[in-house]
């Protein structure tokens, strides 16, 4: 028998869940941004143009356009950029409530139950966050830089989600014989959240690096099972700061063999996946037979979203479709491991 273990909810519960949610649409913005290469569409940090928001009217655009001479205003790329970066300052105060929230109840009111690490991890995170944003904008989209950026991202909104759980306060209590069926399912779980993880970090370098449509035809390579790639330079992480990144630098053999990874660490996580959901159906843990279920129909959206980008060459509605279900299924994962190393054994 499984039955959901409900304690008194925790203050900050209520805004932990809605700076989760705030978390993904920063995320998707911050995709949105990548796609329309509005990376660079304010050369200064944090205004944009010396604006709060961006230049809009003839005088403005005049007087940044004079002020920055060699990069002139776009229209359609200042807006995502500022956008996202109002997003994601709104989320740092969304933090800061969560600290001050944790602190008055941990030690104003002496509740050592209280998450307290976690709110001040965050927010810690949050302000790195911020200062990759900033060298993502003098680094002239540096790749690593690009890349640690987008992996901040996906580590915050999976805390939110874990510090959302935690101030819920409720946990699965099950029978002793199921406890042995369920912990036989740990090794599986952390194997497809680890896996799901590194494909994330591949996907970030996939977009950072241009090299979504370095293989324009599936389920081949440039009509090759095995085209020619060049793995050194794809994977090139001590380059030089100081070229303008935009559009990429690399040549087509190490973009092919950025792409081609991205696309075996699909089938890794495939594997990895479909595994953990087999084993979590064949247990008698109602709760973890409906995660699973979800869990594979998630993973089955994600990799059709994949396929599509590749057939359809990388359509924006698609491509940030693809991060935001890349999102939701390591949240599923991650809310998947805190009920399986919360559960509680049901006592008489």
């Amino acid at each position: 028998m499984l039955i959901n273990d409900v304690g008194k909810r925790k203050p900050g519960f209520k805004l932990a869940v809605f700076a989760t949610g705030f978390a993904v649409v920063v995320i998707v913005l911050g995709a949105f941004t990548r796609l329309v290469d509005a990376g660079l569409g304010c050369p200064d940090w944090p205004v944009c143009y010396g604006h709060i928001l961006w230049p809009m009217d003839d005088h403005d655009v005049a007087i940044a356009n004079a002020a920055f001479p060699n990069t002139p205003v776009e229209h359609s790329k200042t807006w995502p950029e500022q956008v996202h970066r109002l997003f994601a300052s709104s989320l740092g105060i969304l933090c800061i409530g969560l600290v001050v929230i944790a602190w008055r109840v941990r030690y104003g009111q002496s509740d050592r139950s209280m998450p307290f690490k976690l709110p001040l991890f965050l927010l810690a995170l949050v302000i790195l966050q911020g200062m990759f944003g900033m060298w993502t904008v003098t680094l002239k989209l540096w790749p690593q830089v690009v890349t640690a950026h987008l992996m901040g991202g996906f580590t915050t909104l999976s805390l939110l989600f874990l510090l959302s759980f935690r101030l819920n306060n409720s946990h699965w209590r099950i029978s002793p014989e199921m406890m042995r069926s369920l912990q036989s399912v740990k090794p599986l779980l952390v194997l497809a959240l680890l896996v799901v993880i590194a494909q994330i970090l591949l996907g970030g370098w996939t977009t950072s690096n241009y090299a979504a449509l370095a293989c324009p035809d599936f389920p081949t390579c440039q009509s090759r099972w095995i085209p020619a790639m060049d793995f050194v330079a794809g994977f090139n992480i001590t380059q030089d700061i100081g070229p303008n990144y935009l559009g990429g630098v690399l040549d087509s053999s190490a973009r092919t063999a950025i792409h081609f990874s991205h696309r075996v660490g699909a089938i890794v996580v495939t594997i990895a996946v479909s595994l953990l959901v087999w084993q979590l159906l064949s247990i008698s843990v109602p709760s973890a037979r409906r995660w699973a279920r979800f869990l594979l129909v998630i993973l089955l959206i994600q990799l059709s979203l994949g396929v599509s980008n590749v057939l359809w060459s990388l359509p924006l509605a698609v491509a940030v479709a693809h991060n935001a279900v890349g999102s939701l299924l390591l949240l599923i994962l991650v809310g998947l491991s805190h009920r399986v190393y919360t559960v509680r054994v049901e006592t008489e």
